[in-house]
């Protein structure tokens, strides 16, 4: 849709005038012609049609002589409005508007259509409106569709921290080796996942789900804790089973079964059964801050943003660089307020920031 002003009549309206008869005439036309053309509603007595450009286009697409449209304008120009109105005064199904969405040729295109043999002209477009890829949704795709319209039922917060990792970067580098020699890949997930659950023993209720038919809180007796993984077939969301009762070591290696798993299309029911919170490692592909969606029924989540080093101040008040880890928390508002929800971040902050307290949790 176009606005037109009825007091822009400065512009020069000779390169695309639509008038309804031809200024060719010579000059013995009859007094009662010249009279005529004179009084039509919308022309000068030169024949042209007073109309802006954006007029004239709505008269084009609709098949519309502005030479018979009664003008309201100032001077006798032909508004958008005069043209609405004749619409709708004749008969529905006599006019029909020109396509208006087209797409040019690309260029190798267009010089193949005007170098065909026999061709007087060339189509300088190509209506593409049947050219569209209609795709069905399924599996993993038609499940997140249902997942995340019913997780956004739940009102959520967040909450943001940043994270010195530099200690538990030097651990790692220390023990990925030895991992490496007893088959495993060891990242940094499985000391996130054990963090959190060491801090999940103090805040029982971020391990929970709400029941909105009894309005009550099921806190659970086990840590299955969800870890987001992208895979050939899409992002999946599985979980790692009872990480409350395993081992730095035997978290990664459940890790890599369920990538594993994952990455050949593998994965069972089971494995996304039962999960009771979760952590998303979305750094690994970019990114500092980000607001997870919480898993119905679950009822918080853990966003981890990319590791950078960064000047920090240390205890002496020398600048130092220093690994820098993001992580957004959101929950579900229902039942975790701010305080509960800083407070475990804090704690999970502790373990990570002073690794070899994680040798202490159970």
């Amino acid at each position: 849709d176009f606005e037109v002003k009825d007091d822009d009549d400065d512009g020069d309206d000779s390169g695309s005038s639509s008038s309804s008869s031809s200024s060719s005439d010579d000059e013995s036309d009859s007094p009662k012609d010249v009279k005529s053309a004179a009084t039509l509603p919308g022309q000068l007595a030169t024949g042209k049609v007073l109309a802006t450009p954006a007029v004239r286009r709505i008269a084009m697409e609709h098949k519309v002589d502005l030479g018979k449209v009664r003008a309201s304008g100032r001077n006798g120009r032909v508004l958008k409005g005069d043209v609405l109105e004749y619409l709708q005064l004749i008969p529905q199904g006599t006019v029909k508007p020109h396509p208006t969405v087209q797409t040019p040729l690309r260029p190798a295109a267009a010089a193949a259509a005007s170098a065909t043999p026999g061709s007087k002209t060339s189509p300088a477009f190509v209506d593409l409106k049947d050219a569209h890829t209609v795709v069905p949704l399924k599996g993993i795709a038609k499940a997140m569709v249902k997942s995340m319209t019913e997780a956004l039922k739940i009102p959520h917060f967040a909450y943001c921290d940043e994270i010195d990792v530099t200690r538990l970067v030097s651990v790692r580098d220390q023990l990925k080796e030895e991992a490496a020699r007893r088959g495993v890949k060891l990242t940094y997930m499985p000391f996130f996942l054990k963090a959190a659950s060491a801090a999940l023993r103090e805040f029982p209720i971020l391990n929970s789900s709400y029941d909105e038919s009894t309005e009550s809180v099921i806190y659970k007796a086990y840590h299955n804790i969800s870890v987001a993984m992208q895979t050939p077939n899409g992002l999946v969301v599985p979980n790692v089973k009872n990480v409350d009762q395993k081992s730095i070591m035997q978290i990664a290696a459940d890790m890599n079964a369920l990538q594993d798993r994952g990455t050949r299309g593998a994965l069972t029911p089971d494995d996304f059964a039962n999960g009771t919170f979760a952590l998303s490692n979305i750094g690994i592909i970019g990114g500092t801050y980000t607001h997870p969606v919480v898993i119905s029924p679950q009822v918080a989540i853990g966003g981890l943003g990319k590791t950078r080093v960064l000047p920090r101040f240390d205890a002496a008040g020398n600048v130092v660089a220093a690994h820098i880890m993001v992580v957004s928390w959101t929950a579900d508002h229902r039942i975790i307020d701010g305080v509960t929800m800083a407070s475990f971040s804090n704690l999970w902050k502790q373990y990570l920031e002073n690794p070899n307290m994680l040798l202490l949790a159970a």
